[in-house]
């Protein structure tokens, strides 16, 4: 079976577009899209949300990626946060179901027929939200609340739920819930409450169901979960992730596993690049070359074999300094991925 080649999610704004402007943007079709009017009818999310979205979206595609992450250029964290806080202002630590709704997708999916005919393709489709783990520690903290913790999980199940596509112009392929503290900065709770969150996390149906990590720490906790489908760590920046994780403990488990396999961590580049003189670098400086990143899938893939599904960068690329650079390391790693 072929490996997909997808990506993690954020991609930069485009240059000279306004932050504030755009997130001011976000949230206006966001409170529309939830009071059903057509976000494509107001001029100003027409130019500043709609317009930006899917140009981005189009550069993404234009990369090879086999699967593409809706481009998450509003505050990951926030995207669900804004909503949790909303309930929460009234009582309640549940989103409504009507709540649950990410624009991009939702954007996407009305323009599904035109990106299908325009890419002579049906689009395959990934979404990214951050998890229930993630979304408590930033609002509660680190002591656990059971009953807290289950909204939370409920929440972000009908955030997925409602990402869920699949038409003949488009397919919501992956849903991956992102938890990047797990295994670092960790909820006090036992095993049997983590593995409960993250069940019902994930108790939907109709696309692939990631995991994406930054840490293997805590991997017997996710070996046990039933409904996820496919463990994604870093590997290009962190190579010891995946050093805790054999072929053996996936087949026993019945997992799959994600790869990242070109490096994202875009500080550290530009400070060892910095160390060698390179003060201004160009995107061509600042993405890993095909070579190394093809070393590093098969290396990986030799090691999974089959049951290394997906792989791609390590993670989003939001804080990378231009469009350009971000969709040349997609395009990289397309490229190198292909060629093995």
């Amino acid at each position: 079976m072929d490996t997909l080649v997808d990506d993690a999610g954020s991609f930069p704004l485009p240059l000279g577009v306004n932050r504030e402007t755009f997130d001011k943007a976000y949230q206006l079709a966001r409170d529309a899209i939830v009071n059903g009017r057509d976000i494509r009818k107001d001029d100003f999310l027409l130019e500043n949300f709609c317009a930006v979205t899917l140009d981005s979206f189009k550069k993404k595609i234009l990369s090879g990626l086999d699967v593409v992450n809706y481009p998450q250029q509003y505050d990951g964290m926030s995207q669900v946060g804004d909503a949790i806080r909303t309930a929460m202002a009234k009582g309640s630590f549940l989103v409504e179901e009507k709540q649950a709704v990410l624009p991009e997708v939702q954007l996407i999916s009305e323009e599904a027929k035109a990106l299908s005919e325009e890419f002579g393709k049906k689009i395959l489709l990934r979404v990214s939200l951050f998890g229930p783990m993630e979304q408590y520690l930033k609002e509660i903290g680190t002591t656990p609340y059971s009953d807290v913790l289950e909204s939370f999980a409920e929440t972000i199940r009908r955030f997925a739920k409602n990402s869920i596509l699949n038409s003949k112009h488009i397919e919501t392929k992956v849903v991956s819930i992102d938890e990047p503290s797990f295994g670092f900065l960790s909820i006090a709770a036992g095993s049997d409450l983590i593995r409960d969150v993250l069940e019902k996390a994930f108790d939907f149906q109709g696309a692939v169901r990631q995991i994406h990590l930054h840490s293997s720490s805590r991997l017997p906790d996710l070996l046990e979960v039933g409904n996820i489908d496919v463990l994604s760590f870093e590997y290009a920046a962190s190579p010891k992730n995946i050093e805790s994780v054999s072929r053996k403990m996936l087949e026993a488990a019945d997992k799959q596993i994600r790869v990242g396999v070109s490096r994202t961590d875009i500080d550290s580049i530009m400070a060892e690049l910095h160390d060698k003189g390179v003060a201004k670098p160009t995107a061509e400086q600042l993405v890993d070359g095909e070579e190394v990143i093809k070393k590093r899938y098969v290396s990986a893939k030799e090691k999974f074999g089959e049951r290394m599904t997906f792989t791609g960068p390590d993670c989003g690329l939001g804080s990378w300094p231009s469009q350009e650079a971000a969709q040349l390391l997609l395009k990289r790693t397309v490229d190198a991925v292909k060629k093995v």
